[in-house]
């Protein structure tokens, strides 16, 4: 688990297609727990640092939050 509760899967680039864009996966045990890491990141220093970070540099140009469920066969 991570510093927030969740599990970092990683940053992932197409190979092919759209060059601007990229995703940041994570898992968390519950919803709440997602909640409580939205919460705790905006008080946390180095989040605020990298949040100051991508909006001096406008290194990302929109966030997109998608909630995805696994798929067992």
């Amino acid at each position: 688990m991570g510093k927030f509760g969740g599990q970092h899967h990683g940053y992932f680039l197409p190979s092919e297609g759209a060059n601007n864009v990229a995703l940041a996966l994570f898992s968390f045990p519950s919803l709440s727990d997602y909640e409580s890491y939205r919460t705790d990141s905006l008080r946390d220093n180095e989040c605020m640092a990298a949040f100051k970070f991508a909006e001096t540099t406008s290194c990302i140009m929109s966030y997109e939050r998608s909630f995805f469920r696994p798929v067992f066969v």
